[in-house]
């Protein structure tokens, strides 16, 4: 286990249970704490959903996107019986769109193998398409009640932060992170679901990367990071992303081209979306590979 430094974990826990019940947003997706406190939890189509577009964009960019499918597409079969060129066209904007065509292919996984409904079982959630250990955890404790550990990187930072006086955690997930994670959470499995989010809430809203709002932190008095005067991070380089030159953003304009233009684009409308011919053609060959463009007669279109 990481060296903790917290003194009482039971007072951290009430103490940002509290806060959360007080301070949690009101998003789309989660369940208000008043239907909460009856018992209510989130539709895992839902958490599903909102998972997958948060997963490298922000709650404001993300929230429109999530409200436009779920008007559209109301339940997962509804989303797994629509085209997938019409999933492509309503994710544009959220980038990686791999990922769209991963969410439409678990859509009819989980119509195909589990009669509409996703299940609750985390290994059988790993199993789905573009479900991965974070996503398959949140499913199983915000929509179905189970005490699993929920770590993105906003619950890392704070539990690093709180318990072990360090800036922010390693690159990846480590064996003794999470145990510590394990340790804290709590025995009750609806406590726990709640617990995780609220971590999760405290992350995004106070405890962030940059200028961390500590004057305003719930559990500032219990934040071993803090007692020890915000000793800067010396570990290995983190991770910075980047947007702007990327592949990834030459991807996201070529298929923009072909998304705004009706039939085939000449492989020429292309060459004008993006000057730098090698990496032009390198993230046109990926899109082909992937199967989200379809070379044909004259140029290019997106899959029917």
């Amino acid at each position: 286990m990481l060296p903790s430094r917290l003194v009482n974990p039971d007072l951290l826990r009430a103490q940002l249970l509290a806060w959360y019940d007080a301070s949690a947003r009101d998003l789309p997706w989660r369940v208000r704490p008043a239907d909460r406190a009856r018992g209510l939890r989130a539709d895992p189509y839902r958490v599903w959903l909102s998972g997958i577009m948060l997963q490298q964009t922000t709650v404001p960019h993300a929230t429109p996107y999530f409200l436009a499918f779920t008007t559209r597409w109301p339940a997962v079969s509804a989303l797994a019986a629509a085209p997938e060129a019409d999933v492509m066209a309503a994710w544009a904007g959220l980038g990686y769109y791999a990922r769209a065509r991963n969410l439409h292919a678990c859509a009819k996984a989980v119509v195909a193998d589990y009669g509409s409904a996703f299940p609750d079982d985390v290994a059988r959630l790993r199993d789905l398409p573009g479900i991965g250990d974070y996503t398959a955890a949140a499913i199983a404790t915000f929509a179905y009640g189970r005490r699993h550990v929920v770590l993105d990187t906003n619950v890392r930072r704070v539990l690093t932060r709180a318990a072990t006086g360090t800036e922010f955690p390693a690159p990846a997930v480590t064996k003794a992170e999470r145990g510590l994670a394990t340790d804290l959470l709590p025995e009750d499995e609806p406590t726990a679901a709640t617990w995780s989010v609220a971590v999760m809430e405290l992350g995004a809203l106070v405890c962030t990367a940059a200028n961390p709002r500590c004057a305003s932190c719930p559990v500032a008095d219990l934040c071993a990071w803090r007692t020890a005067g915000h000793p800067a991070y010396d570990g290995p380089p983190r991770k910075v992303q980047t947007w702007a030159g990327t592949d990834r953003q030459c991807r996201g304009r070529l298929l923009g081209v072909l998304r705004d233009t009706h039939g085939v684009v000449a492989h020429g409308r292309l060459a004008a979306a993006w000057a730098d011919e090698a990496q032009r053609e390198r993230a046109l060959a990926g899109l082909l590979a992937d199967g989200l463009v379809v070379a044909g007669p004259g140029g290019y279109t997106l899959p029917d």
